[in-house]
């Protein structure tokens, strides 16, 4: 059977830990999720100090695009920094995003018409479906039917900005297309907004394309050849996020949730090192952790996971936890239990219709085929 996690290609091998590394991103946005909706009031934190590490659940989406941009462009950085194609890659990503976003907005809608809308937020309208299927959330405001799904638009939008990154690169070299990318937004930043743009999921988000270039810039490091193997990146990854880090740690979440403009660019930098490193095969322990068959099933339907949790979450903590244990610590604990089990059980069904089969195959010609098979031998 063809594996049916999400590979990237380096010297005609999968890379280990990718997978695992994106299973756990997912489950640390699931569980910030359960706890933000236990302890009420986010970014207020009133629950207690022990779980606070749990407020950070953005850092989880900035390192999915950092590893979105390496993955989408290693093809790429081996081949000159040519796409192969626009329609080919336009097709394969609407094939492998939309099916399981789709089924996913359906899935939220019927949960936010019939059990519980989303927080802070009415019940969707036609306009939310009309926006949200055409995935322009971030640039018209509609009541969401799930939160989570403003990273989705934002991930599509830098889709659609690759092309131009890869043409940089070719023409200047991946460090000068940082550069180019980086330098407007940092300048926006200060200039425009005098040093604090506004903040929130649902608004368009271009320093996040600093973020997915980074990842792109990763893939060129990792197809110039072995060479950067040598390199301590475990380390360098370290000593890149320990200012940011503990900026963070001492200011607290409600600081963070202030500060997202500036502060998933200065991550990004630890991250696509953290990157390198795994992609690098050190340190072995991590890379076997992160391979582990139960973190590798994970990682394989991360993506659904990712879409359905939060609707789910949601209703199990609204409407069954809180009205009977309200908002403490056995509130989380119950949650996280029914919400999370339910939304890992919940994902992997959801992948097995809406992912798996648009891994496993290419086109709607071969799943028809493969089902033609099924019947006759049946």
């Amino acid at each position: 059977m063809r594996r049916l996690c999400v590979i990237c290609e380096v010297s005609g091998k999968r890379v280990a830990g990718l997978d695992g590394l994106r299973g756990l991103c997912a489950l640390y946005v699931l569980l910030f999720h359960c706890w933000a909706y236990t302890f009420r009031g986010f970014p207020r934190y009133r629950g207690p100090d022990w779980l606070s590490w749990l407020g950070f659940g953005r850092l989880a989406v900035v390192l999915f695009l950092v590893l979105s941009g390496f993955s989408l462009a290693m093809s790429a950085a081996r081949n000159g920094w040519r796409l192969g194609g626009l329609g080919r890659y336009v097709r394969r990503r609407a094939w492998r995003i939309l099916p399981a976003y789709w089924g996913a907005l359906a899935f939220s809608l019927v949960i936010a018409w019939f059990v519980v809308p989303q927080p802070h937020n009415p019940e969707p309208t036609a306009k939310s479906v009309a926006v949200f299927t055409l995935l322009l959330q971030d640039l018209i405001p509609a009541p969401t039917p799930n939160g989570a799904f403003w990273s989705i638009s934002v991930e599509v939008l830098l889709y659609g900005a690759l092309p131009l990154l890869l043409v940089l690169c070719r023409r200047f070299g991946p460090a000068v297309m940082l550069a180019v990318v980086t330098l407007p937004v940092v300048v926006v930043g200060f200039v425009v907004f005098d040093g604090s743009p506004p903040t929130g999921d649902n608004w368009l988000t271009p320093h996040l394309v600093p973020v997915f270039a980074a990842g792109v810039v990763a893939a060129g490091v990792v197809a110039a050849g072995d060479r950067f193997r040598r390199l301590p990146w475990l380390l360098i990854s370290v000593l890149a996020a320990v200012p940011v880090g503990a900026l963070i740690l001492h200011q607290g979440v409600r600081w963070f949730t202030g500060h997202y403009y500036w502060v998933d660019m200065a991550i990004a930098p630890a991250m696509t090192a953290f990157l390198l490193a795994i992609v690098s095969g050190r340190p072995a322990v991590l890379i076997r952790l992160l391979d582990s068959r139960p973190l590798e099933r994970l990682g394989s339907f991360s993506y659904s996971l990712y879409l359905i949790h939060l609707p789910i979450v949601v209703a199990i903590s609204l409407k069954l936890v809180a009205p009977r244990l309200g908002h403490g610590v056995a509130a989380f604990l119950v949650t996280t239990v029914l919400g999370g089990g339910l939304s890992l059980v919940g994902a992997w069904f959801f992948a097995r219709v809406f992912e798996f089969p648009f891994q496993r195959y290419r086109s709607w010609a071969e799943i028809r085929a493969t089902e033609d098979r099924r019947v006759l031998v049946g």
